[in-house]
């Protein structure tokens, strides 16, 4: 293995302090900040600036994963992205890809990407085990249940949380037995994919019980439009999206508190002076931290992924989920 992929297993994936993923999205079309870093230069000087706000990780992505958007081509994702992921690399910043194609992750490790994110959990490309495995990096998993165009069909849970656990369990399990080494595995909810606004706080107000996996968890809530509801003023217009990033912290600092092991967003400095503020009060959490999490945390492999459900909250139905990436 890569000395590389090493390094990042133990400063990262067995962290004692909160990760922080700053997002760096090179594309035309993300529902946040489309468009505005497709220049080269303007990618890399603001993936230097997140770095230097306290992202321990730059996610680089090149496709827009919003729902109902249009996939593009490989050799336009991959034009997207590795150019941006060389310059990084060669500054010394640490960066994800985030792609669920196995041939734009191969090629971002190749260029100095050291963690694959897989929105689609390993499901949309067979190949993405083969290339996580024979090189050794950190894996994110996140729950999926199709593509963007489709996401707002694929809402319906029985208890989304139970539901997006034992699912999530399948996409570890398939990982293992693809080779993937146990400490090389995060999952991640899915917050907004194929989830409407009520089972993103549903999962939120649960972490613990996704956290119980026994992987590191990493949590995506950043600008997304179930904060812009909740802070809707008073004709009902939801907040604007750059004007969500203390509710970003908030949600942050408490999937922290829950046993969360990072968080994924747009606005690192604002998340990074939540989190030390919480460090210096003592690290306190919401609920005790569980065994599962505490061993896999500590170097020992983690319990088994196939966690049954927990919990029967009835139907949940069918909304529109919300905008995601």
């Amino acid at each position: 293995m890569d000395d590389r992929y090493r390094l990042v297993v133990t400063d990262l994936v067995r962290a004692q302090a909160p990760v922080v993923m700053g997002v760096l999205n090179v594309t035309p079309d993300s529902f946040s900040d489309g468009g505005r870093y497709a220049d080269l230069d303007a990618a890399v000087a603001h993936g230097v600036g997140l770095r230097a706000e306290g992202a321990a990780l730059v996610d680089v992505g090149g496709e827009s994963t919003r729902p109902g958007a249009d996939r593009v081509d490989p050799a336009t994702e991959a034009a997207r992205v590795l150019p941006v992921i060389r310059e990084l690399a060669a500054a010394g910043v640490a960066v994800s890809i985030d792609t669920s194609r196995a041939s734009v992750a191969e090629a971002a490790l190749t260029a100095g990407a050291t963690v694959v994110n897989d929105v689609s959990g390993g499901l949309a490309d067979p190949d993405m085990a083969r290339v996580v495995r024979d090189a050794g990096c950190p894996w994110v998993l996140m729950h999926w249940r199709g593509h963007s165009r489709g996401m707002r069909e694929l809402t319906t849970y029985t208890d989304v949380v139970a539901d997006v656990r034992a699912e999530l369990g399948r996409r570890v399990d398939e990982a293992l037995a693809a080779g993937v080494a146990a400490d090389r595995i995060i999952v991640d909810p899915g917050l907004g994919f194929a989830k409407t606004a009520a089972h993103n706080w549903e999962l939120s107000a649960r972490l613990p019980e996704l956290v119980a996996l026994g992987f590191p968890l990493l949590f995506g809530a950043s600008r997304k439009s179930y904060l812009g509801r909740l802070l809707a003023d008073a004709d009902g217009e939801p907040r604007p999206t750059a004007d969500r990033e203390a509710a970003t912290a908030a949600t942050s600092l408490l999937a922290v508190a829950a046993g969360a092991w990072g968080v994924r967003v747009h606005d690192v400095r604002g998340t990074a002076d939540a989190l030390a503020v919480w460090q210096a009060t003592g690290r306190p959490r919401l609920v005790a931290e569980p065994a599962a999490r505490r061993a896999g945390r500590d170097g020992a492999e983690p319990g088994g992924a196939g966690v049954p459900a927990v919990g029967a909250a009835g139907p949940v139905g069918r909304q529109q989920s919300e905008p995601a990436r």
